[in-house]
């Protein structure tokens, strides 16, 4: 969700800012098709291997691939079926898309026959909820809208006490119940949001699909989830350079993955208001975004715990956050807070190069 850019990316003709500004609030397949910027190469290391990348829009960000292969044409028609399946999961997962499966839930407030993804999808983010004691949410969509609705419409104004109470009635994960293929909310009103997980679900249902046709080399970049396999050129780790949230060229760490998973919340790109106090991550429990960080890395096994565990860091604030994550095996983190002090996790580590 954040800002995380690998050593081998590719520009697509617009960047993700100004993207972002211009779509407004994006979630999974809210993206336009008509403004699609894509970039592809395709470049060979020595007579044994080849480096193909693309970039292009999808999931509401700019998705890039890169392949090392013997074969151009095999790793370019892996790629083409790894994008597939990221368009075919971001239209199923997508809350934007009224056929879509979220949309209905939304909507009813109960879908039968759900689909097996968003099942899986669903199942995992009411387990983070409670790995985080509730700092992981996806029923907060109901603040998301009105933050929507009062910064968005035309008397732009800062939601009131009695509005966030109001709409918190209807957050809170205990009121989803999953069922025998069946998801449900307790209360009417209520709505979840897979933003904070969806992507790095998708991101690494296209690295196994990548596996699947011999590509064991490879690192995809969703918009700052990132699932790395096998290595680059030469055997050596992939390198993934962590931007500064307020300067752009400016990198605080330089970090190594071979099979791994790295996700950033931040509170920089999609936001409500100048002063950036309301933005897309919300604490459940107050309804308000978190003052204390500004952006939040986590890596993990899977880019989908790596995406969900960076928001639930960001709710949590720089301390009790830190301390969450050195309790876990497998995941590490880096936290910028407001006033730009860098907090690492025990296992954080850096790269000499």
């Amino acid at each position: 969700m954040g800002r995380i850019n690998n050593m081998l990316r590719q520009d697509g003709g617009m960047d993700r800012r100004s993207f972002l500004k211009l779509s407004g609030l994006l979630g999974i397949g809210a993206a336009s098709a008509t403004i699609v910027p894509v970039s592809a190469e395709a470049v060979r290391f020595n007579r044994k291997l080849v480096k193909v990348s693309k970039t292009r829009l999808a999931m509401g960000t700019f998705v890039s691939m890169t392949l090392i292969h013997h074969s151009t044409d095999q790793a370019q028609e892996a790629m083409g079926l790894a994008f597939e399946e990221i368009d075919r999961l971001a239209a199923l997962l997508s809350r934007f898309n009224e056929s879509a499966a979220v949309a209905q839930l939304n909507k009813e407030g109960y879908l039968k026959g759900v689909p097996p993804e968003l099942m899986l999808v669903v199942s995992r983010a009411l387990y983070y909820n409670n790995l985080t004691g509730g700092s992981f949410d996806i029923t907060v969509k109901p603040v998301i809208d009105l933050f929507v609705k009062d910064f968005e419409g035309s008397k732009k104004r800062i939601p009131s006490e009695a509005e966030l109470q109001k709409v918190l009635r209807f957050v809170g994960s205990e009121k989803v119940k999953v069922k025998q293929g069946s998801i449900f909310f307790k209360r009417p009103g209520m709505g979840i949001t897979l933003d904070g997980i969806a992507k790095g679900f998708i991101v690494d249902r296209a690295s196994e699909i990548l596996t699947r046709n011999k590509i064991k080399n490879h690192l995809i970049n969703a918009g700052g989830d990132i699932r790395t396999k096998g290595s680059k050129a030469k055997g050596r780790p992939w390198s993934i350079a962590i931007q500064d949230p307020l300067k752009r060229k400016h990198y605080p760490d330089i970090i190594q993955m071979r099979d791994g998973a790295i996700a950033t919340s931040g509170n920089y790109e999609v936001y409500f208001d100048r002063e950036k106090m309301f933005y897309h991550i919300v604490d459940p429990k107050t309804g308000l975004s978190p003052e204390m960080t500004t952006s939040v890395s986590v890596t993990a096994r899977t880019t989908m715990e790596a995406d969900a565990l960076s928001t639930s860091v960001f709710v949590m604030g720089p301390r009790k956050g830190m301390a969450f994550i050195n309790r876990l095996q497998n995941c590490e983190s880096l936290v910028v807070s407001r006033g730009g002090t860098l907090s690492k996790s025990r296992g954080w580590k850096s790269a000499a190069i």
